[in-house]
């Protein structure tokens, strides 16, 4: 963990992590938590709880993180042990959201207490869920044809098209409703005469199952790409404009920012020669600095930009932090919102922004910290 130990005040918090036990999350967060000179939390393994073998103590805040890193579980969750398999995310979706469920009620007959509610993750794990909620609260997103539970289903290539005529998107990012980490993302172009493109790390094999690759490649056939969309419908899709993003260093930029307890704390810059900036994917990450300095240049305000992700966190109170994708438009003038994250923290080393209130700590001492501040303010309230 980066940073200096949070001083302790007063009786401190019995803390439950659900989550993978050799998941590098809860190991980050069990550093924090040590730094902070608090006992480890008690894992409560996602195996257990999908299981049906998990309980809570009274008194006890529970944290529940992401189920990754485990093949056990990724297999209970969505039917394969194949962490690159990009099917099964409406499995995956469907069996998550129970989990979570079941976690609530198992904490309430245990007298303990979420730190996640279910109602906010379901939410944020359905990408037309999550855009019609931004949408609704005034958050600046990109135009969806596909955002809200009303929405008409996107049943493969046919209906895309059909939906990129109706609105006039010829540039568009298909996305898996339920999808993660640029798992099944297109970033689709068309134009006239047929002419279609998609960029993405979609891996379809012979047999047609598509994988996640670590490489981004181009399809630059209508017949390709309709086959990626006609598989990849089955899980459910959102269809949203492709804004143009500002640049950085000749390459496109967009930023992350974790928000903890309603705070912006951390902010990465991500760059790419593609459309998608994840880091995985070959992105990099670029000056902060650099980016203030321009958006301020353009007239904007940094402060305002920050606002903006914690208008975005603001529309899912139950849960303890997010990460928000934020885009810059071209000439770093205006923001939109493009995702928010539910698990969107593992920003390893990255400490925190000035005047957040997180400055020298880690994504992860910063939720001690917030965590250290609610426990505080209960004691007194009932002093």
């Amino acid at each position: 963990m980066t940073g200096s130990a949070v001083g302790r005040r007063g009786p401190g918090p019995r803390l439950a992590v659900v989550g993978n036990p050799d998941n590098r999350r809860v190991a980050f967060f069990q550093d924090a938590l040590g730094a902070a000179g608090l006992p480890a939390a008690r894992v409560v393994p996602w195996l257990d709880v999908l299981l049906g073998r998990a309980e809570f103590r009274p008194g006890e805040l529970v944290r529940i993180d992401s189920p990754g890193e485990d093949p056990r579980v990724e297999s209970a969750l969505r039917g394969t042990d194949d962490p690159t398999r990009v099917e099964g995310t409406a499995l995956w979706y469907e069996r998550f959201t129970a989990a979570v469920r079941e976690i609530e009620t198992l904490a309430a007959a245990g007298g303990a207490e979420l730190l996640d509610r279910p109602a906010d993750l379901a939410v944020l794990f359905d990408k037309r869920l999550c855009h019609a909620a931004l949408l609704a609260a005034g958050v600046s997103v990109p135009t969806s044809p596909t955002s809200g539970a009303a929405s008409p289903p996107v049943r493969g290539w046919d209906d895309v098209r059909e939906i990129q005529a109706a609105y006039g998107l010829p540039r568009v990012f298909v996305k898996l409703a339920h999808g993660s980490s640029a798992s099944g993302v297109l970033a689709l172009e068309t134009a006239s005469r047929g002419r279609v493109q998609a960029t993405t790390s979609v891996e379809r094999a012979p047999d047609g199952s598509l994988f996640n690759s670590l490489r981004v490649r181009r399809y630059s056939t209508e017949r390709e790409v309709a086959a990626l969309v006609d598989a990849l419908a089955p899980d459910g899709l959102h269809i949203e404009r492709w804004l143009p993003k500002a640049s950085l260093q000749g390459k496109a930029a967009d930023l992350r920012v974790v928000v903890v307890a309603g705070r912006a704390t951390h902010a990465v810059v991500r760059t790419s020669r593609f459309p998608m900036t994840n880091l995985h994917l070959g992105g990099g990450r670029g000056g902060l600095a650099a980016v203030r300095a321009a958006t301020e240049a353009a007239g904007g305000s940094w402060g305002a930009t920050l606002a903006l992700c914690e208008r975005a966190a603001a529309c899912f109170p139950g849960v303890s932090r997010v990460g928000v994708d934020l885009l810059p438009s071209t000439g770093w003038r205006r923001f939109a919102v493009g995702e928010v994250n539910a698990f969107g923290d593992l920003l390893p080393r990255l400490t925190g922004l000035a005047g957040s209130g997180a400055e020298g700590l880690d994504t992860y001492a910063a939720q001690v910290a917030a965590v250290l501040r609610r426990t505080r303010n209960h004691h007194r309230a009932h002093a």
